[in-house]
């Protein structure tokens, strides 16, 4: 696995793939700019009579339920669907579904119409799709983790899918093969978009890589490590440093180092 991730990243850096977000409006600056770090292009194109044609250019897309308009629902069920047309992964981050009936309704529109390559949540938003109990407060996770590869793979099984949960350590599965992430830190917490950033990296590595095990697990270690580099020099109580030092930390980031730095655990 670890030489796996180290293939991915350079994959990455070769290939440049183009990553189309239809994401929140709070994080999607970040989302363009850790994409741009990592080696992949964004394209933050979510105009519904623009997706079904620029479907033929990208590599992945990566839908962000956060900020949910009108507008971007018609565009991201219609993305998805000529994605998986065209046989390019689409990667899901059910923001808030624990806490908002609506986004229910929208996934279950995704699910009907697509594909969905990866589900990448929070740990309280996986749990609630899986069914078990998630702690939410807003668009934010409360909950401990308890039980949640179980949950992981729940959903993996059901949806035949990949599932990624952040937590203070990050639960990869596909059902058969789970694995554990115990890189990052607790300053992803104290700026918004970490999680969305995560997920816009799971999707460049799926641009890359047809197992998505693999290409999910690549992506999580790699911003895991980033984090742990970029919260070494910002130091404890330096969020805004931190945020700033992320990007850097991404852009300088080689396969190898995160290769000898990762921390995986197959469960």
């Amino acid at each position: 696995m670890v030489d796996k991730i180290a293939e991915v990243m350079k994959r990455v850096r070769e290939s440049t793939p183009l990553v189309q977000c239809i994401t929140n409006y709070v994080t999607v600056n970040d989302v363009a700019n850790i994409l741009i770090c990592f080696g992949a292009s964004p394209a933050m194109v979510e105009v519904r009579g623009e997706v079904e044609e620029f479907a033929a250019a990208i590599s992945a897309l990566y839908i962000n339920l956060g900020t949910l308009t009108g507008e971007q629902k018609e565009a991201a069920i219609a993305a998805a669907r000529r994605a998986t047309e065209l046989g390019k992964p689409v990667v899901l981050d059910p923001v808030a579904c624990g806490a908002i009936s609506r986004k229910m309704d929208v996934i279950d529109r995704l699910l009907e119409c697509s594909r969905i390559a990866v589900i990448k949540g929070n740990t309280g938003e996986i749990k609630s799709l899986a069914g078990y109990s998630g702690k939410m407060r807003g668009m934010d996770s409360v909950d401990e983790g308890e039980d949640l590869p179980e949950a992981c793979r729940t959903l993996a099984e059901r949806l035949n899918t990949v599932v990624v949960a952040t937590g203070k350590t990050d639960v990869v599965t596909d059902g058969r093969r789970t694995c554990l992430v115990d890189n990052g830190t607790p300053l992803f917490g104290a700026i918004t978009g970490s999680g969305c950033m995560a997920g816009a990296l799971v999707a460049a590595a799926a641009a890359v890589e047809s197992d998505l095990f693999a290409a999910s697990t690549a992506a999580m270690a790699a911003m895991g490590v980033a984090g742990e580099m970029a919260a070494e020099l910002a130091g404890p109580t330096t969020p805004g440093t931190f945020r700033v030092r992320l990007f850097d930390a991404v852009y300088a980031l080689t396969g190898e180092e995160v290769a000898k730095r990762c921390r995986i655990r197959l469960v």
